[in-house]
């Protein structure tokens, strides 16, 4: 069994105590970016991060820029109409009764578009003048060290990195020139910079905010910017410095009004400590991070692409970080608001980026996503008494940093739903990790909550229990026409799964009554709408005949397991119907993510071959070359109609699952090992992945065959292989 992460960062710490003449060493992997060049743009920069903080290494002009973020800098102003008599679930059914959307698009919609918050917003940014450093020979990002590194032709070399768990950045340079010194740059929020961009996919221009331009205090080795936002909120960057000879050792720190702390005091103390202790603690986050799982896939594209897809999974989340959002913590640095406003998508990209946390044994990780949801209950309890009239729980699925709707396409955006896909991420935590007191004190709270908000929203009609209108996210975009008067297979799906999730966790807690009542619920749901041939449908009477970017028609299939392979015959026609008709009307709609989730979709139909041809695709065509998922097609091959580049993260960590779902599934009750491997795959392995029932599996395969299965169980219980 490899374990190449593990081991190298391991080497590094036993070199530490014998090598302190330089902070910084550095152990390569054959999975590290390596490039010749620094990236001319920010989207392409080498992402840095620890949940809180992040940092992009990128040059613009003749200035070496580290994009500094931070997670909690939002402008957190109120949605329009938020306290309005249109906010309401009553009034837009009315409204789609009546066959007259335009009141409604007008009030949710386009306030989304005009309106350039509540946003995530910018941080700042470093840059070093190059004109004294010469060309640049290499720029590498050591993914075992989590460490950026730029080395010039002279050889001068500079380390940098964002340390594993505190807020700041360190960055070290020998051989620098003596014009190579921190320059602190703010974003120009003044609006005497008249931004043009009024789009919010690209990214309205931030002038539109309305701020008075921050405040910069500069010292001899320091600089500190302080910028006022909306409603009281600030945040300050700062960064310190010190020369020796030709060795230039810094500090950067970006903090919030929404937390304690104050970056000029950390850059103080940070400065005032070894670079060698810092690093050392730095690492030892990471060492950890990478001993908990691995993998070796005969593919070697594939296999570079997940370990950076963990590596920035492990940069993005921790079990006290506020959740992945669209781009996490490497807001857009070029003068405008991040695409889509960088909020937190419940519709599916906040669900998508947590899937690799599961199988990868990475359920501390996977935390903040859960302590988010859990502390900002009563936020959304209020907004689904506000907006639905109902009790229990629902979750706005276009929402800010503290939980607040945003508005946007409703259909989406106040989604009846989405707190029973929420709920699932509280079940497979649970069922991963074999947790009881979670299971008790955190997973049947939650789904029971968005359990009963559901059985109150549902109605019976012709002796079924359905919603009174319902949708299928971005089918129809946000039309009248993308309302249905019967339940869509999505939001079917995610009611079955709630009702289903509830009565197994209630009888997990010796609760039979209430386990019962669930089990009630759920019978009195409707089957799943299928086509002439047997695929699943939007909804009765719209079939799935035009390609398509969203594929919640077959949520059912992947990733709530409600239709799944092992249910026989019956199941197995309406998945391979299904995923015929997916293929059959091609990808001319699809984005990056979509390739990912078909990864996924594939690897649980067993289909090995089409799971990695689905994933080479992503990785090939809709990767920059950071790895940083941007949508549309970049490759001009025709994977897609779209080829624009926002950026964001789903797709990602979609791609990891991808894999994960190929090398083990569990989420029958029954462990598979290798359930989707292609013909050619002959030699593989993966140490220390994670299946339901708290087993960590690892196992080899050598000329085709699985030659060694090992097995730890965390928990005790029956083991099905």
């Amino acid at each position: 069994m490899k374990h190449t992460h593990a081991v190298a960062i391991l080497l590094v710490l036993l070199l530490l105590p014998c090598c302190r003449q330089a902070a910084i060493h550095t152990q390569p992997s054959e999975h590290d970016l390596v490039f010749p060049d620094l990236a001319a743009s920010w989207d392409e920069g080498m992402p840095l991060g620890n949940a809180t903080v992040g940092a992009l290494v990128w040059q613009k002009e003749n200035k070496l820029r580290l994009s500094l973020d931070r997670v909690d800098l939002w402008d957190l102003r109120p949605m329009e109409n938020r306290d309005d008599e249109k906010f309401s679930f009553d009034w837009v059914k009315e409204h789609v009764r009546k066959k007259d959307y335009k009141p409604v698009q007008k009030a949710f919609d386009e306030p989304y578009d005009r309106q350039p918050a509540p946003s995530k917003i910018p941080g700042a940014a470093l840059e070093f003048d190059l004109g004294g450093m010469g060309k640049v020979e290499q720029t590498r990002l050591y993914l075992n060290n989590a460490v950026c590194e730029v080395r010039w032709q002279n050889g001068a070399v500079m380390h940098t990195f964002v340390h594993a768990v505190q807020p700041l950045g360190r960055f070290v340079i020998e051989g620098a020139s003596d014009t190579f010194i921190p320059e602190l740059v703010p974003p120009v929020y003044d609006q005497s910079n008249k931004g043009t961009n009024n789009e919010p996919v690209s990214g309205l221009a931030l002038s539109r905010l309305g701020y008075k331009q921050g405040t910069i205090s500069k010292e001899k080795n320091k600089i500190v910017y302080h910028q006022i936002g909306w409603g009281g909120f600030y945040y300050d960057a700062a960064v310190k410095w010190e020369r020796k000879g030709t060795r230039l050792t810094g500090v950067w720190s970006l903090t919030s009004s929404l937390g304690s702390q104050k970056a000029s005091q950390l850059v103080d103390e940070a400065l005032a400590n070894q670079a060698e202790t810092q690093y050392a603690a730095h690492l030892d986050w990471w060492n950890a991070y990478w001993s908990k799982s691995s993998i070796h896939i005969p593919d070697s594209l594939l296999e570079k692409q997940y370990y950076n897809e963990m590596y920035k999974f492990g940069s993005a989340t921790r079990s006290d970080s506020y959740p992945i959002s669209l781009q996490a913590v490497w807001t857009a640095d070029n003068g405008n608001l991040p695409p889509w406003k960088g909020d937190y998508h419940h519709d599916l990209n906040t669900q998508l980026s947590y899937w690799p946390a599961y199988t990868g044994n990475h359920l501390e990780e996977g935390m903040g996503y859960l302590n988010t949801l859990w502390k900002q209950r009563n936020t959304h309890r209020q907004y689904t008494k506000d907006y639905f009239g109902t009790g229990g729980i629902n979750v706005p699925g276009v929402c800010t940093l503290t939980g607040e709707p945003m508005g946007g396409w409703i259909q989406y955006a106040f989604s009846p739903t989405v707190s029973a896909w929420l709920a699932q991420h509280f079940y497979l935590h649970w069922k991963y990790s074999a947790d009881t007191r979670f299971l008790k004190e955190r997973a049947y709270p939650y789904i029971k909550d968005a359990a009963a908000y559901l059985e109150e929203i549902t109605v019976m009609k012709n002796a079924y229990r359905t919603l009174p209108i319902s949708s299928s996210p971005e089918i129809y975009d946000n039309s009248l026409k993308a309302w249905f008067t019967d339940i869509s297979n999505y939001d079917l799906a995610l009611v079955s799964f709630a009702f289903k999730a509830a009565a197994e966790t209630a009888a997990a807690l010796d609760l039979p009554h209430e386990a019962d009542h669930w089990k009630a619920l759920r019978n009195q749901l409707p089957d799943f709408s299928t086509d002439s041939l047997g695929a699943l449908n939007f909804a009765p009477g719209h079939p799935y005949k035009s390609s398509h970017r969203h594929l919640s028609h077959q949520m059912a299939v992947h990733p709530l397991g409600l239709i799944d392979q092992s249910n026989g015959e019956h199941d197995r026609r309406i998945i391979k119907a299904t995923i015929d008709k997916l293929d059959k009307a091609g990808p001319g709609a699809w984005t990056g993510y979509t390739y990912s989730w078909l990864g996924n979709i594939k690897a649980r139909a067993l289909d090995g071959d089409g799971a990695a041809k689905a994933l080479h695709d992503f990785a090939t065509c809709f990767c920059l070359r950071n790895t940083f998922h941007v949508n549309g097609d970049q490759s001009g091959t025709g994977k897609s109609g779209f080829t624009y580049r926002p950026f964001t993260l789903e797709g990602n960590f979609a791609f990891a699952s991808g894999i994960q779902e190929m090398l083990l599934q569990s989420h029958t009750g029954i462990i598979h090992v290798f359930p989707a491997i292609p013909q050619s795959w002959k030699q593989l392995g993966f140490d220390r992945l994670r299946a339901q029932g708290a087993f960590l599996v690892s196992a080899e395969r050598e000329g085709g065959k699985t030659t060694e299965i090992k097995i730890t169980a965390l928990k005790g219980g029956i083991l099905k292989l």
